[in-house]
């Protein structure tokens, strides 16, 4: 029998409203920079990168997340101002906090030792958080009409993570596939 795998990632939502204005900042490059390839996921922090589960094994991958999130706080998280990934990467900054970088952390650690899933190139680079609004398809050409008119523009949102999002793949973008809640401040 074949064993059918889907690509998945985990990541921080931003709440609606802030989704929305994201999405306004894509729209904005689509029409100005020819740039629409951010569209293929929602507003998002990825805390652990893109990999393979096999589809039948994703209620031990579900339950792992529900374990972790439990016991986890929700975390305030910032967004300020815009920064780059020269020459083709333009994105919301997301402040890096300590609460933040513990949770990333915490996440890869605990998906390597109970699930082996692990991500060779994250393990040899700092987590840099952020939500990303223009890549892949920004020419370097664009990238460098865009930077300054964004790099010293002002966005400032506060909101607090309640919660892990697992986003899946389905073939043309990235969808919201189940969401596990952080523990209940008591």
């Amino acid at each position: 029998m074949d064993k059918s795998k889907s690509r998945y990632f985990i990541a921080l939502l931003p709440p609606k409203d802030i989704r929305t204005h994201v999405n306004g900042i894509k729209q904005y490059f689509a029409d100005h920079y020819d740039s629409r390839a951010a569209f293929k996921s929602p507003p998002h922090i990825t805390l652990q990168p893109p990999f393979e589960w096999l589809t039948e094994e994703v209620p031990v991958l579900e339950g792992c997340l529900t374990k972790f999130a439990s016991e986890r706080p929700s975390i305030p998280i910032t967004l300020s101002g815009f920064a780059a990934f020269v020459p083709r990467v333009i994105y919301v900054n997301v402040i890096k906090t300590p609460a933040l970088l513990t949770l990333q952390a915490g996440l890869m650690t605990h998906l390597e030792t109970t699930l082996g899933i692990t991500d060779p190139k994250s393990k040899q680079r700092p987590y840099a958080p952020h939500m990303t609004v223009a890549f892949r398809d920004l020419s370097r050409q664009n990238f460098k009409a865009a930077w300054p008119e964004f790099q010293d523009r002002e966005l400032h949102f506060e909101f607090t993570a309640g919660n892990l999002t697992l986003l899946i793949h389905d073939g043309k973008q990235w969808n919201i596939n189940t969401e596990f809640p952080f523990q209940l401040a008591s």
